[in-house]
């Protein structure tokens, strides 16, 4: 079984996705990264191939994709690194990027060798359906590997019926209508009723805007967890230790606000 299908069979709710720009903030930091999210208790790594124009990111993602361009990342050194990372960690990794990045690459290679680095799925925001229902769920299926779907509040009722039936792994529920990193999740109510009320197949990430404990734990009570990226970016910029900033970031997510 996938490993993102695993984590969401044996875990329902308050499922942490750590979302991170590969090469960044310096070019080898990547697999410590994932060793450090995974060892200060996340559930699943995001892990951001960085692109030279991330239509869907606020500032932060794009100053953290730019940078890492700078210090020389790419496809092919992303995919030496991760070789070796199923030494280290079982945690799930989907890459997240854009769709022009795989067709530059080639899609039935790109994947070969996703799946035979450990990688378990990818989140493409800008993949038509039309596009992987016809060339890329195939190949996307024989390797194994998941595509997951992003929906937002002014989604209808019936195209988020489709994204959902086109999803595997997690369906991303963007909680507002900003880019990332916008303004704090809240007042998801509503959207978590319209969501509960499709019946949906796949379990839900809620992301954009979640930051902090309180955040972390309102995308939870619309969907299976919360997928931070902006802010942990943020965190991994500070000065000190890398590791030690990783862990803090992370235990003060899974912590109980003091008002609860």
């Amino acid at each position: 079984m996938n490993r993102v299908d695993q984590l969401f069979k044996d875990k329902e709710k308050e499922v942490l996705t750590i979302y991170f720009t590969a090469g960044y903030p310096q070019l080898n930091d990547t697999l410590s990264i994932v060793r450090s999210i995974s060892e200060s208790g996340a559930d699943l790594i995001e892990l951001g191939m960085p692109y030279s124009d991330p239509l869907a990111d606020g500032p932060v993602i794009q100053a953290s994709s730019q940078q890492a361009l700078k210090n020389g990342m790419n496809l092919d050194l992303l995919f030496k690194q991760l070789a070796e990372v199923r030494a280290h960690t079982q945690i799930p990794i989907v890459l997240m990027g854009y769709y022009n990045q795989v067709l530059q690459f080639g899609i039935e290679e790109f994947c070969k060798i996703s799946s035979s680095v450990g990688v378990d799925g990818f989140i493409l925001p800008d993949l038509p359906l039309e596009e992987f229902y016809s060339f890329c769920k195939p190949i996307f299926d024989r390797y194994n590997l998941t595509c997951t779907f992003l929906v937002t509040p002014s989604s209808s009722d019936d195209r988020i019926k489709e994204l959902d039936e086109a999803t595997s792994g997690f369906l991303y529920a963007v909680s507002s209508h900003s880019i990332t990193g916008g303004s704090a999740a809240s007042q998801l109510d509503e959207y978590g009723n319209k969501l509960a009320s499709l019946n949906l197949k796949n379990p839900i990430q809620v992301g954009f805007g979640i930051h902090d404990s309180e955040s972390f734990l309102n995308a939870c009570s619309i969907g299976s967890g919360g997928i931070i990226g902006s802010a942990f970016i943020k965190a991994i910029s500070q000065p000190g230790e890398l590791k030690q900033n990783i862990k803090s970031f992370i235990h003060g997510v899974k912590s109980r606000p003091s008002n609860i």
